[in-house]
């Protein structure tokens, strides 16, 4: 089976010259825009700690976003193809990021809470257990270089 190969594209377009440019460190915002066609856009700027705008998405949580939805969308899958019916699902995900002594950094871990709905008539310990094969079939969990935890709370309806 030859491998499927899937290209991604978007434009990231800074949108922080506030009139002089990069020439003085505090005399740009960190502001830009994500692009692509047929969708919203979104607006992005620094974590605040690198002064950036708390009321625009950084990198470090969009990073975060695409681990916990990617998690989600495959273990919805695997649900599915198991039988299983959820009815809910949502996530408080957590991500550690270290800064390093040259100015860099790295995230260290991502922790995902996720509390996930049942039918009454769904295995609950088949749905705990499928949150571990997410892990081999996640695109971006099998992407990134730190470990991707996942703390799966499972509930069932009410019959």
């Amino acid at each position: 089976m030859s491998a499927k190969i899937h290209t991604y594209m978007l434009r990231l377009n800074w949108v922080g010259n506030l009139g002089t440019g990069t020439k003085i460190y505090t005399g740009y915002s960190r502001n830009h825009e994500y692009h692509a066609p047929g969708k919203p856009m979104i607006a992005g700027s620094s974590d605040p700690a690198f002064r950036g705008d708390p009321s625009r998405w950084n990198p470090e949580e969009l990073l975060l976003a695409s681990v916990a939805s990617c998690h989600k969308l495959v273990y919805l899958h695997l649900c599915h193809d198991n039988g299983i019916n959820v009815t809910a699902y949502e996530d408080d995900a957590t991500g550690t990021m270290v800064e390093t002594d040259n100015g860099g950094g790295h995230f260290t871990e991502v922790t995902l809470h996720p509390r996930v709905t049942i039918s009454a008539t769904s295995d609950t310990q088949s749905a705990h257990d499928l949150h571990h094969k997410v892990s081999e079939l996640c695109f971006i969990a099998q992407s990134v270089n730190f470990p991707v935890h996942h703390k799966p709370i499972i509930g069932k309806e009410k019959p």
